[in-house]
């Protein structure tokens, strides 16, 4: 029935997306298994992309020509980069998506790539020869052979839904759960665990009271996440915020008793920085109120998702709670809030390029890695999706850096560290973060994927174009000088202490509370100058001018460690031989083995004297 393919992946959600996008678009002949053609890239629970640390990833994603970025600015009815008031570090791009266009425009983007088919079925075994996956076994009994093999299974691995202590199969509301594949990887040799995620209650937006709430509107400014020309929806759409209060919290107490979360009745564990209202309640006592962001769902239905009121109460406990807080007093409710519990395998089994160490040509994506979010699951995917093609055409594989990329931190922590809750991106766990900024990401990583094929000679065109206007901008205002006169007045304006004499503009960007339109107001020629450049390239000369001195010292510390990040371990090595080594540090350097000293450092358990004793010995 089915010709072999190169390239076969297990599940349609957003890392299965990304890994059968990329990996069909690099050449290989590509099969993606999903259980349910129509929830095809579902937005399982908030209708969002991106925010602090998530955004970056999704821009990097796009610069290396993924699809998350064009698809997300294709659905977006409202659109804010977070944290402006902090350095660009920190700046975050973030959009609210019409959950059911988001999912409409993946689906056409992956039926617009030649070579990529879709198949509705649910896999129930991995076919592995002498130690490599040979392709599938699905449910009707159909084998499907393939080169590669990659597993992006979700929530969906012997998923269990709680609604209070009501519980059910499911590996999202109204889809049924996979079973027979984990037990199958166990049976190879990989060890499994369980974890914890949940959702909110969706209500009608006709029953809810607006004029109470906090009205929360996007950017005034168009902007998108995509580097390329992708056009975004004109429209935008307003979303609210309003809080809970000791009432509410009296409510939603009167269902602990019937909580999976508090009875035990849930063994995994859930995410720590995204809990559900019941776990607010019982960990922040001392908080009377909670906030509430109330976002619609998309342009055409009612639907409301209640962003910060996850929770697995009792429905009655849910619609009883909820109608205290202010707005939702005759809250009509579609769907109440549930918790999930799945399979997910401890991503030290895992190589860098997400192949796992047990069956070769196998990888894992997503969810069943313990991370969370769909940004963290996309970024696994195309990583997945690239070196499944690389490994299987013995091409160079592709394992990005800590110091180039939020997605090399991603996978460095995952499969160095492991994880034993669902992982979260945050701009916290990247040493490196001034440098992996979201308005340089193309940057960063367009060159990469350039040499992999991934994107075009005119993108990368215009890449370098935004290198060298950024130069010339800079040359421009290094080499001009505005008057005293003309600029004072912006000045004092904005608090910036006056000047005396004309003074060179590239001297007065660097003043903190200045940008580069107010030079531009205060100087006719600079202003003639600046319209010559798109706002992408005058964005990244401004910051380049603030924060160049950062910027220099930062690399310094990326090129002293560089030495040992590029030092590589034979995956062979015998740590056992190596008696001098702490026991801890050499079953967890057994265990991972790391692919460089700089790694190996970083494992947990690992010490600075057992990596002092490895460099002597390679010495």
């Amino acid at each position: 029935m089915f010709n072999k393919y190169n390239v076969i992946v297990v599940g349609g959600g957003h890392a299965g997306c990304e890994a059968a996008a990329v990996a069909a678009n690099l050449g290989s002949t590509t099969l993606l298994i999903t259980m349910n053609m129509g929830v095809i890239a579902q937005m399982s629970c908030n209708p969002a992309i991106g925010g602090v640390a998530k955004g970056q990833i999704v821009r990097e994603i796009d610069a290396m020509g993924g699809y998350t970025g064009i698809i997300a600015d294709k659905s977006t009815i409202q659109f804010r980069m977070l944290n402006k008031s902090k350095g660009p570090a920190m700046w975050s791009p973030r959009s609210q998506n019409d959950r059911m266009r988001f999912a409409e425009e993946w689906r056409w983007q992956l039926e617009s790539i030649p070579n990529l088919d879709i198949w509705q079925d649910t896999v129930k075994e991995v076919i592995v020869e002498n130690g490599v996956a040979k392709g599938v076994v699905t449910s009707l009994g159909i084998r499907i052979e393939s080169d590669a093999v990659i597993l992006t299974n979700g929530t969906f691995l012997n998923g269990i839904i709680h609604i209070g202590d009501k519980k059910f199969g499911g590996g999202r509301t109204g889809e049924k759960s996979a079973t027979g594949l984990t037990e199958q990887l166990v049976s190879l040799g990989f060890e499994s665990g369980r974890m914890k995620t949940g959702t909110p209650p969706r209500v009608d937006g006709r029953s809810l009271n607006y004029s109470v709430m906090e009205e929360q509107w996007g950017d005034t400014t168009t902007s998108k996440f995509s580097f390329t020309d992708v056009e975004v929806p004109k429209e935008q759409r307003c979303c609210w915020i309003t809080y809970t209060n000791d009432k509410v919290h009296d409510i939603l107490k009167t269902g602990f008793d019937k909580s999976p979360m508090f009875t035990g009745r849930i063994k995994g564990l859930g995410p720590r920085y995204c809990p559900s209202i019941e776990d607010k309640i019982n960990r922040f006592a001392e908080r009377d109120r909670h906030q509430i962001f109330v976002e619609p769902e998309g342009f055409r239905t009612v639907e409301i998702y209640v962003n910060g009121f996850s929770t697995s109460l009792p429905e009655e406990v849910q619609q009883k709670a909820m109608r205290l807080i202010p707005g939702f007093e005759n809250a009509k409710m579609y769907r109440p809030g549930y918790a999930i519990e799945y399979d997910y395998f401890p991503p030290m089994q895992l190589d860098l390029t997400l192949e796992t160490l047990k069956v070769s040509n196998l990888f894992f994506a997503g969810q069943i890695n313990g991370t969370t979010g769909y940004e963290e699951a996309a970024a696994q995917g195309f990583i997945a999706g690239v070196n499944a093609h690389q490994k299987i055409n013995d091409l160079h594989e592709l394992i990005l850096k800590r110091s180039e990329s939020y997605i090399g931190v991603l996978i460095d922590d995952l499969v160095t560290k492991g994880t034993e809750e669902p992982y979260r991106m945050f701009t916290s766990r990247a040493e490196h973060r001034l440098l992996l900024r979201q308005d340089n990401a193309d940057i960063r990583l367009t060159p990469i994927a350039h040499k992999l094929g991934l994107v075009s000679d005119e993108r990368l065109q215009k890449v370098e174009d935004k290198i060298k206007n950024s130069d010339v901008l800079i040359d421009f205002m290094k080499n001009n000088s505005v008057t005293s006169e003309d600029i004072n007045p912006i000045l004092e304006r904005e608090g910036s202490q006056v000047l005396n004499q004309k003074t060179r503009l590239f001297n007065i960007l660097t003043r903190p509370h200045i940008h580069i339109q107010q030079l531009a107001e205060a100087d006719e020629n600079f202003r003639n100058e600046l319209s010559k450049y798109d706002q992408e390239t005058i964005e990244q000369t401004e910051i380049k001018v603030k924060y160049d001195s950062y910027f220099e010292k930062e690399m310094e510390i990326v090129n002293k460690m560089k030495k040992m990040e590029d030092k590589e371990i034979n995956p062979n090595f015998d740590y056992s031989s190596l008696t001098s080594l702490s026991i801890e540090g050499r079953e967890k350097l057994l265990k991972v083995k790391p692919r460089t000293l700089g790694q190996a450092s970083r494992i947990s358990g690992v010490s600075p004297s057992d990596i002092s004793i490895l460099m002597v010995h390679m010495n």
